[in-house]
């Protein structure tokens, strides 16, 4: 797998994990949708510390600096 994901890319979506993770903890959202953003951010924080991203390479885009 070729990197894809630069480190600011990796650390939005860290942080936008662990958010999700603060909203379950103190039941803020709640059934289906909280299970539904579980799964979310959990697809966030592996594909942040692969640095890689399955839709990147399907839509394009690449915000990993290439070296030249």
């Amino acid at each position: 797998m070729k990197k894809n994901m630069g480190g600011t890319d990796r650390m939005v979506r860290f942080i936008l994990a662990l958010i999700v993770l603060a909203l379950f903890y103190f039941n803020v959202v709640q059934g289906t949708l909280a299970y539904v953003l579980l799964a979310l951010s959990g697809i966030f924080v592996l594909t942040s510390l692969v640095s890689f991203c399955p839709l990147y390479t399907l839509f394009g885009p690449n915000t990993c600096k290439l070296k030249n």
